[in-house]
């Protein structure tokens, strides 16, 4: 068995064979994982016992002639913000080096219930903000592809651990970018879906208006099994919604002759000259495909940057208030005062970008600046919004690049936060919309780097989506943009 090969097709019907056990293969994915992770860092922690636990309830459910799901026997990781029972979510901060999640995210739950097998945590920014995964409180993730370069972030270990082919899939979540960014820097599929599709219950929060669960796979259709796996209401979330899920599978069938694809003009400004050239010969595929493509315009996109730092570090300023050394945290030895006990648990505990975006959380939140920025970053993403809904009813897809570059160097924008937050220009507007984003692979530069094409569909559309990248990926994928 080759883990860093196998889809999640050959997995389940190597064992529906009895070519080998879910135990063979979870004892695999893990020494595998543990040999690799030296070069990436790309996880945090393992949970050996776990994951051959649920291996076992794999092999055992075949045995007595039982469906033991559609994700049976799957290695996977799962991002170091979302909680997995009795394994640690240390968030990659030093803040919650210690925590041991008490509970299981629905997420992780649904995944587990369609039989896959979580091998570890994969290393994130910490609280999930960064567009580079150098934000981490235990070091940098380095892409599998290029040692020297970043996988993207938030989600970068996440990426990572796919692309190296120590696991099948993964989860991780999408805030602003997170998924689909470091999905096009490492060269796999990362999938945004709408917001409320997938249950947050368990999902550590960072901006809880934007925040989504999501998959990586080395393939469409295995990313679609994720999804479908982990999608749904769930009555533990007041904001997962009631919309029934698809048979995204079954909708996949090659066929998008008719579909109508908008280019956003405002997408292809701004652009590394080798990922233009990469979409754009992406976009002529789809057209050979039968799509008919058309220039469309999100007016609002401009504003996306500015809008999405106000909103997103406001809730960031409220959710990490609890991180204070009495709920959450270990506290400083012997403060002097309640006051030094806060500012030196927040000051010696978080990171430089989660002290950059709290303290502007709370400026744009505080007595006469409330309504001059926050409430008018709100109305803003109303506009956005309303800049989807317009050109939804004009065509089917939207197709635009994921970043306006490919990976770049470790170190590279650490000293530039405006650069790093630009790394994310084109995948913002999707958050504040709340619609189904995707990153599909579209090539790579000259220099061996991987670019990814970001497709987007109406609000709970995912169907849509994962049809046309079905498609691009049946003729070829990268190999037909060359």
């Amino acid at each position: 068995m080759n883990i860093a090969s196998l889809s999640i097709d050959q997995i389940t019907s190597g064992l529906r064979e009895r070519s080998f056990s879910a135990r063979e293969l979870a004892e695999q994915a893990l020494a595998f994982a543990q040999a690799e992770n030296p070069a990436t860092n790309a996880y945090l922690h393992f949970c050996p016992e776990r994951a051959l636990a649920a291996a076992e309830a794999v092999d055992s459910a075949i045995a007595q002639g039982q469906d033991p799901g559609p994700l049976a026997g799957v290695p996977m990781a799962v991002k170091d913000v979302i909680l997995v029972k009795g394994v640690k979510n240390t968030c990659a901060s030093k803040l919650l080096a210690n925590y041991i999640a008490p509970y299981d995210a629905t997420a992780v739950a649904r995944l587990e219930q369609a039989g896959a097998v979580i091998i570890g945590k994969a290393n994130c920014d910490e609280f999930a903000m960064g567009s580079s995964n150098e934000n981490s409180a235990f070091g940098a993730v380095r892409n599998p592809v290029d040692l020297e370069r970043v996988p993207g972030g938030s989600s970068g270990g996440s990426a990572a651990v796919v692309a190296q082919g120590t696991a099948v899939a993964s989860l991780g979540s999408d805030t602003g970018g997170s998924i689909r960014q470091p999905a096009s820097f490492c060269g796999v599929v990362g999938v945004t879906p709408t917001y409320g599709r997938v249950s947050r219950y368990g999902l550590t929060a960072f901006a809880s208006s934007l925040d989504h669960i999501g998959p990586f796979a080395r393939s469409v259709r295995d990313a679609a099994r994720v999804l479908e796996a982990i999608a749904g209401r769930d009555k533990a979330d007041s904001t997962s919604a009631f919309a029934p899920v698809d048979d995204y599978l079954a909708a996949m069938d090659g066929n998008v002759r008719g579909m109508k694809v908008g280019l956003p003009k405002e997408y292809f400004t701004h652009l590394d000259s080798e990922s233009g050239d990469l979409i754009h010969r992406g976009v002529e595929a789809l057209a050979k495909l039968g799509c008919e493509v058309r220039e469309i315009s999100l007016p609002h996109t401009d504003y996306a940057i500015s809008t999405y730092y106000i909103i997103c570090t406001a809730e960031a300023s409220s959710n990490l208030a609890r991180y204070d050394g009495v709920r959450y945290t270990s506290r400083s030895a012997d403060p002097e005062s309640l006051t030094d006990m806060y500012r030196s648990t927040r000051g010696d505990g978080f990171g430089a970008e989660c002290k950059r975006r709290i303290m502007l959380g709370t400026y744009v939140l505080s007595a006469g600046y409330y309504d001059a920025y926050y409430i008018k970053a709100q109305r803003v993403r109303a506009l956005i919004s309303r800049d989807f809904s317009n050109a939804f009813q004009a065509v089917d897809a939207i197709v635009a690049p994921v970043s306006p570059f490919a990976a770049f160097k470790l170190g590279e924008k650490l000293d530039d936060p405006m650069q790093m937050y630009l790394s994310d220009i084109f995948t913002i507007t999707g958050s504040l919309a709340g619609i189904p984003c995707m990153s599909v692979p579209c090539g790579r530069t000259a220099q061996g780097l991987p670019v990814g094409m970001q497709i987007l569909t109406n609000h709970f559309q995912e169907t849509t989506m994962f049809r046309l990248a079905d498609a691009f990926e049946r003729i070829g994928g990268p190999a037909a943009v060359i």
